[in-house]
């Protein structure tokens, strides 16, 4: 597994992202410093956060049609060569597969055996392969000691017995799409290849046509290097035995349509052994397949939507993903994950896979693993989140959550959202509810200095808002709304008053927290009824002061303090949860 950090993981600004870098962003890093949820609206005296009926609805599918949406932040390129702006390739060698013909052309061999074509431009530079026609028993094959560029112009290659596409050359493979072209291998091989669309260099993809390739032995797409996809390509991947693209050494998705399917056991949609990041386009990543063994980890292995072993980075985009076998999850990352604008849509339907004693639980996103202590932050976007599966958590950090701005909603058949160490909220807004455990549950100590929160979890012994035993909760800012069996968090410190009661609330209820005539805070409840625990907490509250909390049928007057009343912190559980 290759563990890169990568300086795009920071917040986006004008001065981090620029259209091309010779920069490398590693250098830079280590230089610089089965239930269904639903869910309301939210608002508050400063924030009024909508969306949250299409929480309960938004469904995930492949689209090919939809045009992609508009580009608000800058490509990314690894290296400032890998723009293919910053190239010329003015020398083109024409190959068509309908009828291929061997010849030496500008420095160019071309050999034909049968509907296979190998092109070997040795040294020989600024080579531009203009290829079309179909094979359906044949391949392209290209290897040479310098970049060059492939423009693919309607082609149809079809390899029963191997790739349809191999890039043996190690030097960047500047892929231009034109037109509507279709690769596919078979289900066998005599070389064991490694996808259907191979390549052994930098994969570096553009244009404004369609590619669709199928994996029918292995991987899809599959570069040894790493992979740009920009703006304006129309790509679909399908792959019924292993992953749909996969790539050694990073994913950039500067934009384009782009579709991946999945449904070998344990897939992955995009698996890559460093970083992934999206700066835009439309990416939609649908998995339908079960978990296995994993012997060399000996652990139990499910599919994924997105997974990288080190960092996941989306600074704009849309990302829908989709997982609906047991213990399937939508976003995997393996060090640490930066949400910092766009939008990531996440469902899975699955419930948790057993195997030799060991389980796989679904989750929307899971940062980190049990030897990794993973890093989220979410500084922009808007998250939705939907578990419907036994066992499912909607978010999990194996380590640290910090949420500093953008929009969250979580609807989960367990935890909505998890830190195994500290959770921190310093801004934004947020929805969660766990629908058989807690809504906001930290391992450790949970901070929050801003932001609207409106947390729901189940009744009995589950909370509203959790943190560890041992651990503390400060609250220093924010509007706080928490309900479940208990709030079962106890007070370090607080700057702002705390307002803790008994209530049974009514799906789609307006709750408002008064002082004589202003309003304090304003929660509009999730579309189902609760009772049990509740927490209120807003800024302007202080110790001492009485307020009017307005259920919606009913009021009482409470009385703000600086600690919390028996039934938090390890008080009696009441509530039946969120029905």
């Amino acid at each position: 597994m290759k563990k890169v950090k990568n300086i795009a993981v920071l917040l986006v600004s004008a001065t981090i992202l620029q259209c091309c870098s010779a920069e490398d962003p590693i250098e830079e890093y280590y230089n610089s410093a089965d239930g269904n949820v639903t869910n309301g609206t939210i608002f508050s005296s400063q924030t009024k956060v909508s969306g949250s009926s299409e929480l309960t609805t938004f469904t995930v599918e492949i689209d090919k049609t939809t045009a992609e949406p508009e580009q608000t932040v800058a490509a990314y390129y690894p290296d400032e060569e890998d723009n293919l702006a910053n190239n010329t390739f003015e020398t083109e060698v024409s190959i068509d597969l309908s009828n291929p013909v061997a010849k030496t052309e500008n420095g160019v061999t071309i050999t034909v055996n049968g509907g296979h074509v190998t092109a070997d431009h040795g040294s020989s530079k600024g080579i531009c392969y203009v290829v079309c026609g179909e094979t359906s028993n044949g391949s392209l094959t290209i290897v040479g000691d310098k970049k060059y560029e492939l423009l693919l112009e309607g082609v149809n290659i079809t390899n029963p017995d191997s790739a349809a596409v191999s890039l043996l050359s190690s030097k960047r493979a500047f892929i231009v799409i034109n037109g509507n072209n279709t690769l596919s291998d078979g289900t066998t091989s005599w070389n064991d290849h490694k996808g259907a669309f191979y390549c052994k260099g930098k994969m570096l993809v553009s244009g404004s046509g369609s590619l669709s390739v199928s994996g029918n032995y292995n991987n899809g797409i599959h570069t040894a290097d790493y992979i740009v996809i920009d703006r304006g390509t129309n790509i679909y991947v399908k792959s019924t035995t292993n992953h749909g693209i996969k790539a050694n050494d990073g994913v950039y998705i500067n934009g384009g349509i782009l579709n991946v399917e999945v449904s070998g056991t344990a897939a992955k949609g995009i698996n890559c052994e460093s970083n992934i990041q999206v700066n835009g386009g439309r990416t939609t990543v649908v998995t339908t397949c079960g978990g296995e063994w994993d012997s060399d980890d000996q652990e139990a292995n499910a599919a994924a939507a997105i997974k990288c072993d080190s960092t996941y980075t989306q600074n704009g985009g849309e990302v829908l993903l989709k997982s609906t076998g047991n213990g399937g999850k939508g976003l995997r990352a393996g060090w640490e994950a930066y949400i910092n604008g766009g939008t990531l849509s996440i469902l899975t339907s699955g419930g948790t896979y057993s195997s030799n004693n060991d389980t796989s639980s679904p989750k929307g996103i899971k940062v980190g693993t049990k030897n990794e202590h993973g890093v989220l932050e979410i500084h922009g976007g808007t998250l939705m989140v939907r578990t419907s599966g036994k066992g499912g958590e909607g978010i999990e950090s194996k380590g640290t959550l910090t949420v500093a701005d953008g929009t969250v909603q979580v609807s989960a058949y367990d935890d909505g959202i998890n830190s195994a160490g500290d959770m921190t909220i310093t801004g934004g807004s947020i929805v969660s509810v766990g629908m058989n455990s807690d809504g906001l549950d930290a391992n450790g100590n949970m901070y929050i200095s801003g932001g609207n929160i409106v947390a729901y979890g189940a009744g009995g012994a589950e909370s509203g808002i959790d943190t560890g035993e041992q651990y503390r909760l400060y609250v220093t800012g924010g509007s706080i709304f928490g309900i479940g069996g208990r709030i079962d968090a106890t007070i370090g410190s607080t700057t702002q008053g705390i307002v803790s009661t008994t209530a049974s609330v009514q799906g789609n209820t307006t709750i408002t927290v008064q002082s004589g005539s202003t309003t304090m805070a304003t929660f509009v409840m999730p579309p189902y009824s609760t009772s049990g625990t509740v927490m209120v907490s807003a800024e302007g509250m202080t110790n001492g002061n009485t307020y009017t909390i307005d259920w919606g049928t009913t009021s009482n007057s409470v009385t703000a303090s600086e600690s919390v009343g028996q039934s938090m912190g390890g008080g009696q559980p009441m509530g039946g949860g969120p029905r």
